[in-house]
């Protein structure tokens, strides 16, 4: 509560001057009427107090107010409309406004620059929603502590509980005297010199054009490093299992949907998971070691190593075994940001350098819902994302292949196909014959990035906003009607082939390169794709899927409602090998 920093700081304006231009005043006054002049006022933090500071003494450590948190889709509203937020961050950013109303102008301008200013922190418990990372911007005085490689000081935010404020912490590295300049190291932690680089490209710009920015597949120990991480045991060798032609299985589940809806006679359902047949569960199963050892009888609705597929990075890097450079055609291009940064940069840069769309999605590894996900053609937006969830970046659709709704015009859809995933080796992969289908609520255009309802299809969690929802059956002579050179029995046979190079892929190298080969193992996945605009090998306009995620134990609420049948035929095509009468389709 000691507002002291003052008694040992000062906030110095530095006055950029050259020798050759002094009292050349026509050139000032030319520079004057500039609306923006490109140098803004730089400042610097230095160290006033006549006695210097110890970096010993206790006393040496200071809090400093943070003067904006939020979360990046709320940044818009509140600079709109949090009385003199906007003034005080265009003043801390050195943007010239004038007025009393917030402008669309100025707003733009203080969320490109803002993340020149932000820091990140987020909070280990609560709901999904709640562990979205919080920014920050520092107030003034803690802005303008400018950058060095060797600071003086180190900071770190402290969230404190009894007040539920976060501050930042700022203390010596060493002995400081009067006249010193207070700097921090921006990039904080970073060893490596190349990433240093890329990492500080937000206030000393370079180009890092001369990386390669093909991204070869990662090495085996990566992914042994996170069947590591996962905890997974993987395993042993069995034979596959042998059953009764009319034997009745008993199922333990922790799943509703199943609960509610699975009537096959051939299926019965145990309290008692010692005595199931078939483990049918929500959460990540993780010994499979212990299970196929003690009972490789028993049947389970996931596969050792399948988060190749549903963990966004892994998705990426195992795609890249189906073709060039660029990956396949049916994945968007995509980084890691936390291994592929200098590749990112310098591809960003080289599309940029060709005048090439350059909008990019930026997506956590693991959380689901868009939840923490951004749309921005920001370098340096991208680049600091990265500091706070682990993060992968992927080039934005920005020709996607749109539906015409009636009440809002032009809108994009992304379409959920349900696979069913029966055996490794042999392959065999059945697609459920109903797809789902999301739309966005307003007509599309690569403006608005922060506009969800533009952007994004996903609508069944926003509160108070409409779901739009058509039947596949419906949407099909909609969509032809639309597009009637493109017939949908073309485009779905497309989109199949993607599905089919994918778990091919997925499972062309031994676990835990690939998914594990487990002869109890089945499991459902729900696959989201998007239709995007393309030009064929022989130049003629194309309809191309972008498999955009993979989905574990995907809900299954809306299909169960349409059609009751749903889990009768999964489990009936998974577990008992018959397929007549079920809604589904094999394509591998």
């Amino acid at each position: 509560q000691v507002f002291d920093a003052g008694d040992y700081f000062g906030i110095m304006q530095v006055e950029e001057v050259d020798e050759e231009e002094e009292g050349d005043e026509e050139m000032e006054e030319e520079f004057k009427k500039k609306p923006n002049p490109g140098n803004e006022p730089c400042f610097k933090v230095i160290v006033t107090n006549e006695n210097g500071l110890q970096a010993s003494n206790p006393n040496s450590i200071f809090l400093i107010d943070h003067a904006w948190t939020y979360r990046v889709e709320h940044a818009r509203q509140q600079l709109l409309h949090v009385p003199g937020l906007l003034h005080r961050m265009t003043n801390l950013m050195g943007i010239s406004f004038h007025g009393e109303i917030p402008d669309e102008g100025s707003i733009e301008q203080v969320l490109q620059e803002m993340w020149k200013y932000n820091q990140t922190y987020q909070l280990s418990q609560g709901t999904a929603e709640e562990k979205v990372p919080v920014w920050y911007i520092m107030d003034e005085f803690g802005s303008r502590i400018q950058h060095s490689d060797q600071p003086s000081f180190a900071t770190a935010p402290l969230f404190y509980m009894p007040q539920q404020i976060a501050y930042t912490v700022l203390w010596p590295l060493r002995d400081l005297e009067t006249g010193d300049e207070v700097t921090r190291d921006y990039a904080y932690g970073e060893t490596d010199r190349l990433i240093r680089k890329c990492v500080l490209l937000p206030w000393v710009p370079n180009e890092v054009l001369d990386v390669n920015c093909f991204t070869p597949e990662p090495s085996d120990d990566h992914y042994q490093a996170i069947l590591a991480e996962n905890k997974e045991k993987l395993p042993i060798a069995i034979n596959p299992p042998v059953y009764d032609k009319d034997k009745i299985f008993k199922v333990f589940t922790d799943i509703q949907q199943v609960l509610n809806n699975l009537t096959h006679p051939r299926f019965v359902f145990t309290d008692n998971e010692g005595e199931a047949d078939i483990l049918y569960n929500f959460s990540h199963f993780k010994d499979y070691r212990k299970l196929s050892e003690e009972r490789p009888e028993v049947m389970l609705n996931q596969f050792p190593c399948e988060n190749l597929l549903t963990v966004k990075d892994c998705l990426a890097s195992i795609s890249r075994r189906a073709g060039g450079p660029d990956g396949p055609r049916w994945l968007p291009r995509t980084f890691n940001l936390q291994t592929e940064l200098p590749q990112f940069i310098s591809y960003f840069q080289q599309r940029d350098r060709r005048g090439e769309d350059n909008h990019w999605i930026c997506k956590p590894w693991n959380l689901a819902r868009s939840l923490d996900t951004h749309i921005t053609n920001s370098l340096n937006n991208i680049i600091r994302h990265r500091e706070s969830s682990p993060k992968v970046v992927c080039k934005y659709i920005e020709n996607p292949v749109l539906f015409h709704r009636e009440d809002v015009g032009m809108v994009k859809f992304d379409i959920r196909y349900v696979v069913l995933l029966r055996s490794i080796k042999p392959l065999k992969l059945y697609i459920y014959d109903v797809f789902w289908l999301r739309f966005s609520n307003r007509a599309f255009s690569l403006d608005d990035l922060d506009d969800y309802e533009k952007h994004f299809t996903v609508m069944n969690y926003a509160p108070g906003v409409t779901l739009k929802q058509v039947h596949c059956e419906e949407f099909i002579p909609l969509f032809e009607k639309q597009y009637p050179e493109y017939p949908w029995t073309t485009v779905q046979a497309n989109i199949f082939k993607a599905f089919a190079e994918l778990f091919q892929v997925a499972s062309a190298k031994p676990a835990p390169l690939g998914i594990c080969d487990y002869p109890s193992s089945r499991a459902i996945y729900a696959v989201d794709l998007m239709l995007k605009w393309d030009t064929s090998r022989d130049g003629k306009k194309m309809m191309q899927p972008q498999i955009l995620e993979v989905n574990f134990n995907p809900d299954c609420d809306r299909a169960c409602k349409y059609h009751p049948t749903f889990f009768n035929d999964v489990f009936s095509t998974l577990f008992l090998d018959e397929t007549d009468g079920c809604h589904v389709t094999c394509i591998v």
